[in-house]
C-alpha cells in the first residue's frame, strides 16, 4: 500500500492545540506514522483531507462549528480510501456504535494511554482490533501521573464540601466513602463518623427498595434513580429525604462508585400529608393555594371542585372542567391503557396513591407533575370521592437533568487539561533528549495553558457554589476599571495567540469592588466571546456620573433567540460548544454582588449583539476640594 520506507500518512483533528501538539509528537516519536496535516475543526478537516488524501484521520468529537459526527460522513465520502478513527473524551452510551454507523473504522477513548496510540492506529490500517491499552507506564511514573491528577482535582473537592445540598460518594456495596458538610449536618454526625456506614442504615424502611435501586443501576437498566425515605437518627427530629443515585463509570462504562445527592423534603411532604388526611383543611386551602392544584373528584373520577392553583397550573377555568372526567389531564397513550381509572382503583384500595408523570394543560402542552390522590370517606365510612393534589415540578426535573449534564460536561472539561498535563509530563520524562527544542517549548506551553484552564474552571465551580450558598465574600476597595480590563485582555491574548482581542477603556473609571472578582467577571465575558463568538473580540469601558459600563462584543451573528431567556441561568450551555454553563451565571451574580447588573443587548441597525455589565461609579473628589465630579 505504501512505497518502500514510506510511512502511512495521517491528519490529526482536534480543537485543542495542546492536544494536537501532544499527539503529533507522540506519533512522530513512534516512527510508525507521518503526520501530514492538522485541523482545529471539522470544516478545516474536510478541506484538508480532500486535498491530502491521507491514509488515516484521527478525528475529535466535540469541536465548535462542524463537530466530529457531522464531519465524519463527509470525510468518508470525499476520500473513501481514508480510514477515519474517532478519538473522544466522551463515553456516552452508544457513541462508538453511532460513529461506526457513520463510517468510522474505529473508536478510541482519550483516556487510553498515548504510548500505545500509534500502534492502535496502525492496527486499524491492518484491519485488526486496536488494543485500547489503559497504561504501560512503570509503577513509579504511573504514581507520578496520579499525583498530578490529585493535585488539580483537590479544589474540585472543595466545591463538593461547600455544596448546599447533601452529597456523598458510596461504594458499589452501598457504604459511604465521603460525605460533605451539608449531609453531615442532616445526619447529625461528623463527616469522618459517616465513613464506612452502609447507606441502608440511615434509609430505615427504605432499605429493601434501596437494594433494588442499586441493583438496577449496576445492571445498567437506568442512568439515575431516586429513593424517598425517612431518615434514621437524623439531627433535629424525624426527616423525610429524597436521595438521587447515579453511577460514576470508568472508561469501559463499568461502574466505579455511586454518587448520591440527598435533599430534605420534610416540609413539603408534611404539607401534602396534611392535605390528604384532612378534608376540612383542604376546603380552607382551596381558595388560597396557588402552587398546588387541589380539587375533588366523585367516585367515578368526574371533577367536582376547582381551585385557583388548578387553574394556574392546568389552564382550565372552573367552567371549562367541572363535570368532565379527570382523564382529560392525561396524555392519549395513558388514557388508552386506562391509567387514570387504575390510579383511582389503587387510591381506593390503599387509601391514597402518589406518582410523578406527564400531564396535559388546556393548550395541549405537557408538564411533569407530582400527583397525590386520596380516597375520601364520610363519617359512616362510605366512599364519597377523591381528593386530588397536583404540583408542577417540571423545573425540578429539568434541574436534575441539568445537573447530570453539568457533571458530564465538567468531567469532559477536566479530562483534556488533566490528560495534557499527565501525558506531557510522561513524554518529557521519557523523551526529553529525543525531543527538539521547539517541541519541548511547545509542550511546556501546553502544560501552562492546561493548568490555567484548570484554575479557571475550578475558580468558576467554587464561585458558583459559594454564590448558591450565599457564602461569597468580597474584598471591596476603590478599583480602577482600566487596568483590570487591560490585564484580562492580555491574559486572553496569551492563551489565544493570533486571535484579535482589543480593549478601548476610558481613563479614570473607578468602582467600589473586589479586584479579583471583577477580573473573573471580565475573564468570563471574554472567554464566552472566544468560545461562542467570532473574532475579533472588543472590550470597551465607559462611564457617566453614576455608573460604569463594560461591554464585550465579537463579530459573530449573536445569541439565538431560543437561547437568550436562559443566558444567565446556571448550566445554560450549548451541548456542542462545551463549557460548564456557569460563566455567564457567575458574571451576573458578581455584578449584582457589586450593586450592578449584567445583560445581553442587541443594538439597533442589525449589528452583532453585546454583553453589558453596569456597576455603580465611585465619586472621587478633585484635588481643589470637595466635588461630586467623577475622576476623568
Amino acid at each position: 500500500m505504501f512505497g518502500e520506507g514510506a510511512k502511512p500518512t495521517i491528519v490529526v483533528v482536534d480543537d485543542a492545540p495542546e492536544v494536537r501538539s501532544l499527539v503529533r509528537s507522540r506519533l512522530r516519536l513512534s516512527g510508525l506514522l507521518d503526520v501530514v496535516g492538522e485541523a482545529g475543526d471539522g470544516a478545516a478537516a474536510i478541506e484538508l483531507v480532500g486535498r491530502l488524501r491521507p491514509a488515516l484521520v484521527l478525528l475529535d468529537l466535540s469541536m465548535p462549528g462542524v463537530d466530529g459526527l457531522e464531519a465524519l460522513p463527509q470525510l468518508v465520502r470525499i476520500s473513501p480510501e481514508t480510514r477515519v478513527v474517532m478519538y473522544s473524551g466522551f463515553q456516552e452510551a452508544g457513541l462508538a456504535h453511532r460513529a461506526l454507523e457513520l463510517g468510522a473504522s474505529a473508536f478510541l477513548e482519550k483516556s487510553t494511554a498515548l504510548d500505545g496510540l500509534a500502534a492502535d492506529l496502525v492496527a486499524v490500517l491492518d484491519g485488526t482490533e486496536p488494543t485500547r491499552r489503559t497504561s504501560t507506564l512503570p509503577a513509579q511514573e504511573a504514581d507520578a501521573e496520579r499525583r498530578v491528577l490529585a493535585e488539580h482535582l483537590e479544589r474540585f473537592r472543595e466545591v463538593f464540601d461547600d455544596a448546599a445540598i447533601g452529597m456523598a460518594t458510596v461504594t458499589l456495596a452501598g457504604q459511604l466513602v465521603r460525605a460533605n458538610r451539608a449531609l453531615s449536618a442532616l445526619l447529625g454526625r461528623r463527616p469522618d463518623e459517616l465513613v464506612g456506614i452502609p447507606y441502608s442504615d440511615v434509609a430505615g424502611a427504605g432499605a429493601p427498595e434501596l437494594a433494588r435501586l442499586v441493583e438496577g443501576l449496576l445492571a445498567g437498566s437506568t442512568a439515575a434513580a431516586q429513593l424517598e425515605h425517612d431518615l434514621v437518627d437524623g439531627d433535629g427530629g424525624p426527616r423525610r429525604v429524597v436521595a438521587t443515585f447515579s453511577p460514576v463509570l470508568d472508561s469501559n462504562r463499568s461502574p466505579l462508585y455511586l454518587w448520591v445527592q440527598v435533599q430534605d423534603v420534610t416540609r413539603q411532604r408534611g404539607a401534602e400529608e396534611e392535605l390528604r388526611v384532612s378534608q376540612e383543611r383542604l376546603r380552607l386551602l382551596v381558595d388560597t393555594v396557588q402552587d398546588y392544584a387541589i380539587f375533588m373528584l366523585d367516585t367515578d373520577g368526574t371533577v367536582e371542585t376547582w381551585n385557583a392553583g388548578a387553574q394556574r397550573i392546568k389552564g382550565f377555568t372552573a367552567d371549562d372542567i367541572i363535570g368532565r372526567h379527570f382523564r382529560t389531564f392525561y396524555p392519549p397513550e395513558m388514557q388508552a391503557i386506562r391509567h387514570p381509572e387504575h390510579e383511582l382503583e389503587l387510591a381506593l384500595r390503599d387509601g391514597h396513591y402518589e406518582e410523578e408523570g406527564w400531564r396535559i394543560r388546556k393548550d395541549g402542552s405537557r408538564f411533569w407533575a407530582n400527583v397525590v390522590i386520596t380516597a375520601v370517606h364520610d363519617a359512616d365510612g362510605r366512599h364519597v370521592g377523591f381528593a386530588k393534589v397536583t404540583r408542577d415540578i417540571t423545573e425540578r426535573r429539568q434541574l436534575l437533568e441539568d445537573q447530570a449534564h453539568f457533571l458530564s460536561i465538567t468531567a469532559h472539561e477536566l479530562r483534556t487539561p488533566v490528560g495534557v498535563l499527565g501525558g506531557t509530563a510522561q513524554m518529557l520524562a521519557e523523551h526529553w533528549a529525543d525531543l527538539e527544542e521547539g517541541e519541548r517549548t511547545e509542550l511546556l506551553e501546553g502544560m501552562t495553558s492546561s493548568a490555567a484552564r484548570l484554575r479557571r474552571l475550578l475558580d468558576d465551580l467554587l464561585t458558583a457554589s459559594r454564590l448558591q450558598s450565599s457564602r461569597l465574600e468580597l474584598d471591596r476597595r476603590p478599583v480602577e476599571v482600566g487596568p483590570v480590563v487591560t490585564e484580562c485582555v492580555h491574559t486572553a491574548q496569551r492563551g489565544h495567540p493570533g486571535v484579535p482581542i482589543g480593549a478601548d477603556v476610558a481613563p479614570g473609571l473607578v468602582v467600589d469592588g473586589d479586584p479579583g472578582r471583577l477580573g473573573q467577571l471580565v475573564d468570563n465575558l471574554v472567554g464566552n466571546a472566544l468560545v461562542h463568538g467570532t473574532p475579533p473580540v472588543v472590550v470597551t469601558a465607559e462611564g457617566d456620573h453614576d455608573s460604569v459600563r463594560i461591554r464585550v462584543r465579537d463579530a459573530g451573528t449573536g445569541v439565538p433567540d431560543a437561547v437568550r431567556p436562559r443566558l444567565f441561568e446556571r448550566f445554560a450551555t450549548g451541548r456542542r460548544a462545551g463549557g460548564t454553563g456557569l460563566g455567564l451565571f457567575i458574571v451576573r451574580q458578581l455584578a449584582k454582588a457589586h450593586g450592578g447588573d449584567a445583560w445581553y443587548r442587541l443594538p439597533e441597525g442589525g449589528d452583532a449583539g453585546e454583553f453589558v455589565v453596569e456597576l455603580p461609579r465611585v465619586v472621587v473628589p478633585s484635588e481643589g476640594g470637595p466635588d461630586d465630579t467623577p475622576a476623568q
